[in-house]
């Protein structure tokens, strides 16, 4: 094997982790009264060869999420486009000079965390001759850890961004996501996913229906799915270690 490069995946291991994350997210909805149809498995490809990637669809998995353009730009083509079914979560930090592409390659895209972002999503979305009048949607990002090396909204401003966002006829606010501190026991977590569903429902009493919550990782995705969790992104679990 050469030096530094991961062995390959052994056969049907893909597959195989697929099935053991259904059976805990459906074993962590049930845990909390919920349909499991109500939770959307993403699963996270950063740094996953295509090939990988493939057998999880070839598996039934149809949500996958990036963390970067660039690494989307190379793979979204290689696994069939938009003719291939996959819908596509970008859930990386977004630049704004990326967001003309970000428009053009993902169905839902979760780090919307500016008004200038939103705007200028808006304004590509608008003028994208491949979407046709379809409105792309988008979740808010919001940042509840206060960590300098993570990205996201103060919840303070969370009001002023929906409101901005949801007069753009080309975005539609789907919802809120967070990503918060990593902890070694999943049940640090379960706070900040609470807070995420609690400011979520504080802004639904006032007529903002949202009603997706991004949230929870490869850690902690059951104890976010006992928490309300709509999406869960999760890589690691599924593909192995990240190449």
């Amino acid at each position: 094997m050469t030096e530094g490069v991961p062995p390959a995946a052994p056969a049907g291991m893909v597959r195989d982790n697929l099935h053991r994350v259904r059976e805990r997210l459906e074993a962590a909805a049930r845990r909390a009264r919920r349909d499991p149809a109500g939770v959307t498995l993403i699963g996270i490809t950063k740094t996953i060869a295509v090939e990988r990637i493939g057998e999880a669809v070839a598996a039934g998995l149809m949500h996958l999420g990036e963390n970067r353009v660039q690494e989307a730009d190379a793979k979204i083509p290689a696994l069939g486009g938009a003719s291939s079914g996959i819908t596509w979560h970008l859930v990386g930090h977004l630049q704004s000079n990326k967001a003309r592409k970000a428009v053009e390659l993902f169905d839902c895209i979760h780090s919307v965390d500016s008004v200038r972002l939103a705007r200028m999503l808006g304004s590509e979305a608008s003028g994208h001759p491949g979407l046709r009048g379809a409105r792309r949607d988008i979740l808010i990002q919001v940042d509840l850890g206060g960590e300098p090396t993570k990205f996201g909204l103060e919840p303070g401003l969370l009001d002023d961004l929906i409101h901005e966002a949801a007069s753009l006829p080309s975005l539609r606010v789907r919802g809120l996501m967070t990503l918060p501190p990593m902890f070694d026991d999943p049940e640090g977590s379960r706070p900040f996913f609470r807070r995420l569903r609690e400011l979520r429902d504080r802004l639904a009493g006032r007529g903002c229906d949202l009603p997706d919550l991004s949230m929870g990782m490869t850690n902690d995705f059951e104890v976010a799915i006992e928490e309300g969790a709509t999406m869960v992104r999760v890589g690691r679990a599924i593909f192995g270690a990240r190449q």
